[in-house]
């Protein structure tokens, strides 16, 4: 992979928490297979420690630093700081454009053996990620250049966040019933709904949920939504009549709703492999999503000027566009309508077309993931042009 140069032996990972858990749940899961797969010592330089928690519970909150899963973690309080070039990791990854120190860009420009720079930049399946991939940024008054790597869909970009191993495990968890009855009885889950719609809801605040809770109420095939603490708070605790606590449950006509707590990454994977229908949101659980071969709605991260409604439609386009039922539900769930806002009355057809297809979009899902395999993973790809990167400039100085 590191022809004509020394491999490199560190990498940093800046991250900064705006998406509450989506941008530290994607740097976690790269942090760790860069450590564990690629055998390189990772620093994650992270701004909110308890956001951090909730994903993983080994964390502590007052720590400046600690090893985590044998990643050194570093509470990044502010962008001051004096950095030696020591300091220095050979590669760094600012995630998403995060402006890390400027101390620290500095002593990157002072080695002698600069490191590589990448801004891991956000998913979206628009046209214009293939042209911006991999081009180069160079610093306006330092020997230094960044470039841009997105993730993507295509193998034009980075491809998807995934660890080895992971659709193998996936499947064996899938093909055993009575381990996934177990895994969801743990959270209260009975035999009767075990045989009912399972579906999981993580969303933002704004999402229409009472809507959906009406359309599930009134829906003849009964259904069972788990929902981790801390999501939907108001419409939840409308349809509990109490505190969205763990462990809280209500039955109302068609509808149970089950409250989950915050579980670790890899209990969430599970939670979504064992599930109908998931609704997720952001990023890191809308890559996860798509990995667990079931049917999903995506609720995506809110931009000015509904730009994210682009990125939505861009998506729909990529999935399965001829899937009509599926786009009209995810459009409207992320507010997308031509005729104000869809009354009970249409939520429920949108609903009722929907679930019709699920067992059809469930079949293609596979195809869909067959079809992000042949792009590679995004920590590899990263790891190759690095590799790329640093064979030229040795090459550059016989």
């Amino acid at each position: 992979m590191f022809p004509n140069t020394t491999p490199p032996t560190s990498l940093a990972i800046f991250c900064k928490v705006v998406d509450n858990y989506g941008d530290i749940g994607i740097c976690w899961r790269l942090a760790r297979q860069l450590q564990h797969e690629h055998g390189i010592a990772v620093t994650l330089w992270i701004d909110d420690l308890r956001t951090f928690q909730r994903i993983c519970p080994e964390v502590i909150v007052d720590a400046e630093q600690q090893k985590v899963a044998g990643v050194m973690v570093h509470h990044w309080r502010d962008q001051g700081g004096v950095f030696a070039t020591s300091d220095v990791a050979d590669i760094v990854i600012e995630f998403f454009g995060c402006d890390i120190p400027p101390g620290y860009v500095a002593a990157m420009a002072e080695r002698s053996s600069r490191p590589v720079w990448f801004n891991l930049e956000g998913l979206s399946a628009e046209d214009w990620v293939e042209g911006c991939h991999s081009l180069p940024s160079p610093h306006p008054r330092l020997p230094i250049t960044k470039y841009f790597f997105f993730p993507g869909f295509t193998d034009k970009t980075g491809g998807l966040l995934r660890e080895s191993g992971l659709d193998e495990r996936r499947r064996q968890f899938q093909s055993d019933q009575t381990g996934m009855a177990a895994f969801l009885a743990q959270f209260g889950v009975t035999p009767a709904e075990m045989a009912s719609l399972k579906a999981s809801l993580f969303c933002y605040p704004h999402a229409p949920v009472s809507a959906l809770f009406e359309a599930w109420q009134r829906s003849a095939a009964p259904t069972t939504c788990l929902v981790p603490e801390g999501v939907g708070i108001e419409p939840v605790r409308a349809f509990l009549g109490a505190d969205a606590k763990p462990g809280a449950a209500r039955t109302r006509d068609g509808l149970t709703i089950r409250i989950l707590p915050f579980v670790p990454q890899p209990e969430y994977d599970k939670l979504l492999w064992a599930c109908d229908l998931n609704f997720v949101r952001g990023e890191d659980s809308f890559v996860r999503a798509q990995w667990a071969c079931k049917p999903f709605v995506w609720h995506i991260y809110p931009q000015d000027k509904n730009l994210h409604h682009v990125k939505l439609r861009a998506f729909l386009q990529r999935y399965l566009p001829d899937i009509e039922s599926l786009t009209a539900f995810s459009l409207c769930w992320n507010g997308v309508t031509t005729d104000g806002a869809p009354d009970q009355t249409r939520w429920q057809a949108l609903w009722t077309q929907f679930q019709a297809d699920l067992p059809k979009i469930a079949q293609r899902t596979t195809d869909w993931e067959q079809k992000m395999l042949e792009n590679g993973d995004l920590a590899s790809n990263l790891m190759k042009f690095a590799g790329s990167l640093r064979s030229v400039r040795a090459e550059n100085k016989v």
